[in-house]
């Protein structure tokens, strides 16, 4: 870890990192930049329909529990999104909708296969790939056609996925990485979608601020407090108010509402953001709860402070503990949502240390955040990684279903919330 290294140790390795990314700016600034943004169109749905084409054309969901009638759906085809079937929903209100809805569960080694497929297609063309997820990636193809040749290029690469791995895909043309993530989901499936910095206040600009990549929920609400409600008003909001309302972040939201958006393409960005973590060595043995607790709450907030610095959220909590014996040991967690605030990272460490720590002395403590992502694509997705945490909403459902069967349904109801209707795996 760096913040284990001596200071002359740690200046060398950031300066290391800083000239890397120089380098690459460098590298891709020296003529107008062609980013492309490959999407696949509903993953692995069209995964399945490339192993068994019978399932083509079909009406297709992926549920973790298909049989369950409360089972949670992953994904579906678009077939099946036409008929109003969507993620997140349940089988048993998915089949009401669309009562020829195949559902089977998910193969994620199927998944897994497939997406390192696509992303070997894409280093074929240049090495500047940049995977952000299991079903999409960045490419810088400035170098090997830049603007004469993008939609030549892009054509190229829609049609050999679709031909070599019967899978099909969306790809957004763009001078950054915002503009071509936009553009990929202005057409699917099979887009191809050109968005120019030119073109920004007429095609965004009119659009609410929900509709932009990056702003979720809460930032929709926040902006909203202070009158903005469109890309165009927050493109053209005073940069003061949305530091003061969402520091670093409203910048960087306002810079890309008005197009611009200078990150590179960075091929190790996605292993380089695997996990942030923190661990401290106690000077003293800690042998009461109290004395633990104040040091995770220290060690969520340093861990929280280097997730906000990146700019990045995982959903994957581990505590780290060794004993007065120096006996080590792991703990870890998956929650459904990722998370980067200290109160958040604290409440779930504590939990898992509340759990199994059986009151030995404690020699150092350590939390870390993996299967990290930028924060700003943070939103409720049913992932490989992260399905499976719904597994408790089946087992509420199912005890749902019992007080019903015993007390009657009109007595026994749950409460439901507001899902995000839009995910393409």
């Amino acid at each position: 870890m760096i913040m284990n290294m001596n200071w002359p140790s740690r200046k060398r390795l950031l300066g290391f990192f800083d000239e890397r990314k120089r380098k690459m700016e460098t590298r891709q600034s020296l003529q107008p930049r062609v980013i492309l943004h490959v999407d696949m169109n509903s993953f692995y749905a069209s995964v399945e329909q490339s192993y068994d084409p019978s399932l083509k054309g079909l009406p297709l969901a992926i549920a973790g529990n298909p049989k369950h009638r409360r089972g949670i759906i992953v994904t579906c085809s678009y077939e099946a999104r036409a008929k109003g079937v969507y993620t997140t929903m349940n089988v048993g209100e998915a089949r009401r909708l669309c009562p020829e809805l195949v559902v089977i569960p998910p193969d994620f080694d199927k998944y897994r296969l497939a997406s390192e497929s696509v992303f070997n297609i894409l280093r074929t063309y240049t090495d500047l790939v940049e995977p952000v997820s299991i079903d999409e990636a960045y490419m810088d193809i400035t170098h090997i056609g830049g603007l004469t040749n993008a939609l030549a290029i892009t054509n190229n690469i829609q049609q050999r996925i679709l031909q070599e791995l019967d899978l099909p895909c969306s790809i957004g043309i763009g001078p950054n990485k915002f503009l071509a993530k936009t553009a990929s989901d202005m057409k699917k499936p099979l887009g191809i979608t050109i968005l120019r910095k030119r073109e920004v206040g007429q095609k965004l600009w009119p659009l609410p601020v929900i509709d932009m990549h990056g702003v979720g929920k809460s930032t929709e609400e926040k902006l909203h407090s202070i009158d903005v409600y469109t890309i165009g008003q927050l493109a053209n909001c005073d940069e003061g108010k949305l530091k003061s309302l969402l520091g670093k972040n409203g910048i960087r939201l306002r810079n890309r509402a008005n197009g611009n958006d200078s990150n590179p393409v960075d091929p190790e960005a996605a292993a380089e953001r695997k996990s942030v973590g923190s661990s401290t060595t106690l000077s003293t043995d800690l042998t009461r709860l109290e004395d633990c607790l104040k040091t995770f709450q220290w060690l969520a907030e340093k861990v929280s402070l280097r997730l906000e610095r990146q700019q990045l959220a995982g959903n994957v909590l581990m505590i780290q503990i060794r004993t007065a014996d120096w006996v080590n040991y792991t703990r870890s967690k998956t929650v459904v949502n990722p998370i980067y605030q200290a109160e958040a990272i604290y409440e779930e460490a504590i939990q898992l240390f509340k759990k199994h720590w059986n009151e030995e002395p404690v020699r150092l403590l350590g939390i870390t955040l993996s299967n990290v992502i930028p924060i700003e694509e943070v939103y409720e997705q049913l992932s490989m990684y992260n399905y499976e945490a719904h597994a408790n909403e089946e087992k509420m459902e199912r005890l749902v279903d019992s007080l019903q069967a015993k007390f009657g349904e009109h007595l026994i109801h749950r409460g439901k919330n507001k899902v995000n209707k839009e995910n393409d795996h």
